[in-house]
């Protein structure tokens, strides 16, 4: 990729590249609708009071405002005005409001999948941008949701990933109410508090993790060796039941979280062996969570950060007394593309769609030659017409130069002939029959 991007954090693609992310998100869609998920699509802007509900994240927002305001439009009060307008910075908030709004239209539990751009005003790094595409999928219930979908969900985006051009994968995965019930059980009521220092365990490190939970949480360092100690175990099976229950610690949430867990990773085990671990340390920073989190990191590409995120929320939807549970995850497909592209982890076939380049003989023949291409494209072939007639040979380097793969020739006569330019075999063809390989009808995407 020599390119220069003229406005970090706001990614653009190559025609090569973007068959990619194409490639991507059609696997994604395909995957996503054999599992009966709707694609729906939300409002790029959301109310700031709106984004700003559920957790502090106000230094990530994009807030809108026009060009040539009028005098007294906005206050200059140095606070957010909870009616200013500004881009969703996920998928998750706006669906929640999506679901109240639309929740008589809708049959609960309510399967939708939702592919779009958002965005974040942070600094762009590896892995990070300020504009990017997430691929969401969500089952939302109203006022109960089974605990199986939490199982189902992390089997759905394991296929999903499986299917993708990448490297292998691990989804880590904990559970809010075993945490929040194993820091009740050692005296920590600030429980959210303590989340948000564990999910710094790996920026970080222990030791600082530790200092942060003794000198913000008043835990003791006893308290806080505790939480960490927590936080080490991770098992790619069910064993992390027992090492729980060896700390020592007791109580009903705890139990709660310790058997919906056990749940999600013994389904894991059976239907999507190594793809699944217990990770004890995650915690996911944002409050809405409250029960299954998952992250997921590209083996050998751990630096990247997690390609996939998400999990259980029983209270983000409500509607007066009515609640809309749900329980999704979020793939980053900005930055798995970026880091394919990056590490030359898969290609297209081809530049380009199109597949056959029709010839002129001479200016007259555009119309004859129009005629070629709509039986062709009839079929299914993508096809191009040539804009001038030029030499034969200088048509067959546009061709080449645009990476299609066959030239079609047709003489006075009216005899067709197709020429594959990467081995420079010419045969006879009709193009009310004639079919390229399979391998070469679509652009095709495989791993390196």
């Amino acid at each position: 990729m020599a390119r220069t991007a003229s406005l970090s954090g706001f990614p653009e693609w190559l025609p090569e590249e973007r068959l990619v992310e194409m490639h991507v998100l059609d696997t994604l869609r395909r995957v996503f609708e054999l599992h009966g998920f709707s694609s729906i699509e939300t409002r790029a802007v959301e109310t700031v009071g709106q984004l700003l509900r559920k957790g502090e994240i106000d230094k990530e927002v994009y807030g809108l405002s026009r060009l040539q305001e009028e005098e007294g439009d906005e206050a200059k009060t140095g606070k957010a005005d909870p009616h200013a307008l500004a881009l969703h910075f996920d998928l998750t908030v706006p669906f929640a409001r999506y679901v109240v709004e639309n929740a008589g239209y809708l049959a609960f539990p309510f399967r939708r999948y939702q592919i779009q751009k958002v965005w974040r005003g942070e600094r762009p790094q590896e892995g990070r941008a300020r504009e990017f595409t997430q691929a969401d999928i969500d089952v939302v219930g109203d006022g109960d949701l089974p605990f199986r979908y939490d199982v189902e969900i992390a089997l759905v985006i394991a296929e999903a990933l499986n299917a993708l051009p990448i490297p292998d994968f691990r989804l880590r995965i904990n559970n809010r109410k075993l945490a929040e019930g194993f820091y009740r059980g050692i005296g920590l009521t600030d429980t959210a508090g303590v989340l948000r220092s564990i999910d710094k365990l790996e920026k970080i490190g222990p030791d600082k993790v530790s200092a942060l939970l003794q000198s913000e949480l008043g835990a003791t360092r006893e308290q806080a060796e505790a939480a960490l100690k927590l936080a080490g175990i991770r098992t790619e099976d069910t064993s992390f039941v027992e090492q729980v229950r060896a700390l020592g610690v007791t109580d009903e949430l705890l139990e709660e979280g310790l058997s919906e867990l056990e749940q999600v990773i013994d389904a894991a085990v059976q239907r999507a062996p190594g793809k699944v671990v217990a990770d004890l340390s995650i915690a996911r920073g944002l409050d809405y969570y409250t029960g299954t989190v998952v992250e997921t990191v590209l083996v050998g590409h751990e630096q990247l950060g997690s390609i996939c995120s998400g999990g259980r929320y029983d209270a983000l939807a409500s509607k007066g007394n009515r609640k809309f549970p749900g329980v999704g995850l979020s793939i980053g497909v900005t930055r798995l593309v970026s880091r394919i592209l990056s590490q030359d982890l898969a290609k297209a076939s081809r530049s380009v769609p199109t597949a056959v380049l029709v010839t002129l003989n001479n200016d007259e023949s555009w119309d004859a030659a129009q005629d070629v291409a709509a039986l062709l494209r009839s079929r299914g072939i993508s096809t191009e017409v040539a804009a001038k007639a030029e030499k034969f040979g200088k048509q067959i380097k546009f061709a080449d130069r645009r990476g299609i793969p066959f030239v079609w020739f047709t003489d006075d006569d009216g005899k067709h002939q197709v020429k594959d330019i990467r081995t420079g075999e010419q045969v006879s063809a009709a193009p009310e029959t004639w079919m390229p390989p399979e391998e070469d009808l679509q652009v095709q995407v495989d791993r390196t």
